[in-house]
């Protein structure tokens, strides 16, 4: 990776994008996300790193690794949005723009889901609009990044 690379993360469950519940995530794979999103920045001139994992430890390792040689970060961290503070804290080291992703809106659905321990360090969310949520993330931050 180099410093024009942006990466994005998704979380757990994320790689059964297209099966697990289409009513609520859609039907778009995770593969067909990335795909838009590599087309996308290869256009506006960064690379394109794309990481998945159901692990916490492991999307942590991620950011932390992507400290020095990424740009900007977009993340999905499903689940892990309402509960890891770790991860809260590898972002918060990240000097760079991080968009956060989430395909449905967090915020009707269980209570449990509506707090974010990951919103309080990104520079911004976008929530409820489904796999176009990624393409908007990215256009955001291909913008803070010019």
């Amino acid at each position: 990776m180099s410093t024009q690379t942006i990466l994005v993360i998704n979380g757990p469950n994320l790689n059964l994008l297209g099966e697990r519940e289409p009513h609520i995530y859609g039907s778009r794979t995770l593969e067909d996300i990335n795909r838009e999103l590599a087309r996308l920045a290869q256009q506006a001139g960064f690379e394109l790193q794309c990481f998945q994992s159901n692990h916490e430890g492991d999307l942590v390792d991620q950011v932390q690794q992507a400290r020095h040689i990424t740009c900007g970060l977009i993340i999905n961290p499903g689940g892990y949005a309402h509960t890891s503070v770790a991860l809260r804290d590898a972002l918060s080291a990240y000097a760079h723009p991080v968009m956060e992703v989430h395909l449905s809106n967090i915020y009707k659905r269980e209570g449990f889901r509506h707090h974010s321990y990951i919103s309080a360090v990104v520079t911004g969310l976008i929530c409820g609009l489904g796999a176009d949520g990624y393409r908007l993330a990215m256009d955001a931050l291909i913008q803070k990044l010019k």
